[in-house]
């Protein structure tokens, strides 16, 4: 398998039971649903996971079963964040174990690290447990790091080799990092869904790690960049703008889409219930996923579930 890392990685959901238990039969759903739309890699758990939501036990359970689902097929990148150094390298010394093929680690984001020295110290107490690459994750829930701080880490932190920039301006930290990081630094990869891939991609990111509802939708407008199709690129983004605009007021979530794929059983979260769908969301994603179906490759959930035929799960 090759060591340079580039495409779209996609997150998958972490699915929950009525009663909030995780559903480990519906994360190998997930996992496997990201397999056979396309995706180039997985990475599981962070944000779009819901890690945060998530015991360490949870974490420690959850990482080999993705592992094993995926089977080699395509690169695993685990999430291995922690709130200090101790707590991230216990997550990557585990991840190194069970075969993962990477792994990504926000700052801490509890007591969040104020000087660069302890950045360092963190990232360099995590590629010292690990013999795979390392991706920094600059988020600004974690300790939100510059692009000379990130410079320095991938120099001096023998594993680091990748980054995910999530910090604004997300376009020109992408190019000042990749100015900056070096010849060590394989590669930057963008968040945000895919939202703002139509900008970095002519800045040269080398991927993308959105959330996995509609991981073949963002495969396809992947695609189209890589191949120089911009206007089938354009195409594609204008469907599934109107989706990243739903859930950046929080009209919707991933897990909604998925159930609504016929991927995961319900949509619960451990979040609680606070910006639940109205009828207003409802109708507007029934006709966000309508306009989408010609794009979407996987369908092995039967029809799309719209609003009017909604029953429990919801």
């Amino acid at each position: 398998m090759s060591t340079t890392y580039r495409g779209v990685y996609t997150i998958p959901s972490t699915p929950f039971h009525d009663s909030l238990e995780v559903d480990w039969d519906g994360l190998r759903r997930v996992v496997e649903f990201c397999v056979e739309c396309g995706a180039h890699g997985i990475v599981w758990p962070v944000n779009a996971s819901g890690f945060a939501v998530l015991s360490d036990e949870e974490r420690l359970k959850g990482a080999p079963i993705v592992v094993d689902q995926v089977a080699g097929r395509i690169p695993v990148v685990i999430g291995t964040q922690g709130v200090c150094a101790s707590h991230a390298a216990m997550f990557s010394r585990h991840a190194n174990e069970i075969g993962a093929d990477a792994v990504i680690a926000m700052a801490p984001y509890i007591q969040k690290l104020e000087d660069e020295e302890s950045v360092v110290a963190y990232y360099r107490a995590i590629s010292e447990v690990v013999d795979i690459p390392i991706f920094i994750q600059n988020h600004a829930r974690g300790s939100s790091l510059s692009v000379k701080t990130m410079a320095r880490i991938v120099r001096e932190v023998e594993h680091v080799e990748y980054i995910k920039e999530e910090t604004a301006p997300v376009t020109h930290k992408l190019t000042e990092v990749l100015g900056e990081g070096g010849p060590k630094l394989k590669g930057v990869f963008g968040g945000a869904g895919g939202r703002y891939l139509l900008l970095e991609h002519p800045r040269g990111v080398a991927g993308q790690m959105p959330g996995c509802h509609v991981t073949d939708v963002i495969v396809r407008l992947w695609n189209a960049l890589d191949d120089g199709d911009l206007a089938e690129a354009k195409r594609i983004y204008g469907l599934v703008a109107p989706l990243f605009a739903l859930e950046a007021v929080g009209g919707t979530s991933y897990a909604e889409v998925l159930r609504r794929r016929g991927v995961i059983d319900t949509s619960h979260s451990r979040y609680g219930t606070a910006g639940a769908m109205d009828e207003h969301d409802h109708r507007a994603l029934d006709d966000i996923l309508r306009d989408l179906e010609p794009l979407l490759v996987w369908h092995g959930g039967g029809p799309l579930r719209y609003s009017e035929a909604l029953t429990e799960g919801a």
